[in-house]
């Protein structure tokens, strides 16, 4: 009998063929059945009570695979593909992972918790506890790199490349002197500092430091459960090689219940021998502003304790500043809820100018008597207070806007430029001739905070702390973030750092280098421990020419 031409040697039966067909027919009905369910769970918020991400990730990954099946030329994207699934499937299964509404997904153990509702002493698992844990591991984890050596302001620089190309040529001294302290400051180490006090002054915790001049005088503010105590930090002499080991507060603590605003040093009569303080009044008690001598810290000066005091009452004082111009050399400002005062420390003259919003920020040019001005609107304006005294003059200068309550203003030596801080953590430089922005400082965190920031010309830096604890330095130059410094402590609103940079800490023959205060301890950022390596100051004209361009 003649064979079937349809019947092959596998003697593959029409009956095996019906079966089969079934047999994938049911396959493919209890896959799509299973993607329907998951695709429904999805929607419903229980996707993870039924597979884990790992087979959600394999799916996916799976998916394109049966889908090209059918083109023979896709056999070697496909081993490709495959390959690179299984290297990264724990980063797929991370970025393939649902958010689920009242649930939150840990990637260590894989899988989702609940998140119930309730105050955070109740219920442990809350989006605040979450957001604190990973903050924390990020600090601890830069805290572990900041330790090491070896570290870079830039990529691919170091000391070899800049004396390679300072020895044939291709960098000027300048950029040579620049480059050369951002690597110093991004080597720089932390030494925690013994602070030392004849009172328990020592156990209470920082909320304010600030360098004079020369930085050889640190006016600080403590605080504990007596109150606010207001002294000097003497750094004289307390040095070994080429860092800070401790520090000594000084004899007489000024006492007080009254927080200090606002904190400037004046010179009346001689260079920082004044100290301007602001404090904030309670209940019935307006605030004040005092211009104290800072001989009455010390014991050595008793007889100037009472006789140079000047005490001005006034309401809510903001912000303050020394005039050191010497059309107006004994004056100060005062910045409060609606206007601004500027105040003669000698005859006690003062001059009233009305604004329409509450003056944060001040600070006095030194060329002209020019004060400047930056306010919770984000206005920052000029006052030339010579004006006032001539009739139909206005003595509003020029205007510039910020899209949040100014924080923080610095002129720079050029007086041209002015740096400004906001309350949504925008740090930007100014050219006060356009009004126009022409740099800005990204990364620095503000929500609500009263953050200074530090402009240090000669070494060519910017510094602030921000509100989630962590201290960034820029490159003035060309606003590359150089380091990032994490906080000894956890994240808090009382474990906010106050830093004070200088290349002399401690007066003309000082170490250069961070002091930084955070609760009660001192810390010491100093550069290499080698003698004499110290960075010549980049020379200020070269800065300026590059940030006019």
């Amino acid at each position: 009998m003649r064979r079937n031409k349809w019947h092959g040697d596998s003697q593959f039966g029409w009956q095996d063929w019906q079966q089969h067909n079934s047999q994938r027919y049911r396959k493919h009905n209890s896959r799509t059945s299973r993607e329907s369910l998951f695709d429904e769970n999805v929607e419903n918020g229980q996707a993870s009570f039924f597979e884990s991400t790992n087979d959600v990730a394999q799916r996916e990954a799976i998916q394109p695979t049966m889908n090209q099946r059918s083109d023979p030329g896709a056999s070697s994207e496909l081993s490709e593909q495959s390959s690179s699934t299984a290297k990264s499937t724990s980063s797929a299964s991370v970025s393939t992972v649902p958010e689920l509404p009242g649930f939150y997904y840990d990637q260590k153990k894989d899988r989702y918790f609940r998140l119930l509702p309730g105050h955070n002493n109740c219920n442990p698992l809350t989006w605040e506890t979450i957001k604190q844990r990973e903050m924390e591991e990020k600090r601890l984890k830069m805290l572990e790199e900041d330790a090491k050596s070896g570290r870079v302001a830039r990529m691919g620089m170091n000391f070899t490349m800049l004396l390679q190309k300072r020895h044939f040529g291709l960098m000027n001294s300048a950029s040579y002197l620049r480059f050369s302290q951002e690597l110093k400051i991004s080597a720089m180490r932390r030494n925690k500092l013994e602070v030392h006090s004849s009172d328990s002054s020592s156990n209470s915790s920082f909320k304010m430091i600030l360098a004079d001049t020369n930085c050889k005088r640190i006016f600080a503010v403590k605080n504990d459960e007596t109150g606010y105590k207001y002294g000097i930090l003497n750094l004289d002499g307390h040095m070994k090689e080429n860092r800070l080991i401790s520090v000594d507060i000084c004899d007489n603590l000024y006492f007080t219940h009254r927080k200090g605003t606002s904190i400037c040093w004046a010179s009346l009569s001689g260079c920082d021998s004044h100290i301007l303080l602001c404090l904030s009044g309670h209940a019935d008690i307006p605030g004040c502003i005092s211009l104290l001598p800072a001989s009455i810290f010390s014991n050595s000066n008793s007889e100037d304790h009472l006789s140079m005091q000047c005490n001005f009452r006034s309401s809510t004082v903001l912000s303050c500043a020394w005039c050191l111009n010497p059309q107006a050399d004994k004056c100060f400002s005062t910045g409060l809820l609606d206007c601004v005062f500027v105040t003669d420390a000698v005859t006690g003259q003062k001059q009233t100018f009305r604004t329409n919003s509450s003056v944060l920020a001040q600070q006095f040019a030194h060329r002209v008597p020019v004060l400047y001005n930056g306010c919770r609107s984000g206005e920052i304006f000029s006052i030339d207070i010579r004006q006032r005294t001539h009739k139909g003059l206005s003595w509003r200068g020029a205007t510039i806007f910020h899209n949040s309550a100014v924080t923080s203003i610095r002129l720079l030596q050029d007086e041209n430029y002015l740096m400004a801080a906001d309350m949504i953590g925008k740090i930007k430089l100014w050219d006060l001739r356009t009004a126009r922005c022409i740099k800005q400082y990204e990364g620095h965190h503000n929500e609500h905070a009263y953050l200074p920031i530090h402009v240090h010309e000669e070494e060519g830096i910017l510094l602030a702390v921000g509100q989630d604890c962590y201290t960034r330095i820029w490159s003035l130059h060309d606003g590359c973030l150089l380091r990032t410094i994490p906080s000894p402590y956890s994240a808090s609103n009382d474990s906010i750092p106050n830093v004070a940079f200088s290349s002399q800490l401690g007066g003309r023959g000082g170490v250069p280098g961070l002091l930084m205060a955070v609760r009660q301890d001192l810390y010491h950022f100093s550069y290499s421990s080698k003698k004499n390596d110290r960075t010549s100051p980049v020379p200020v004209p070269s800065i300026m020419r590059d940030l006019a361009d």
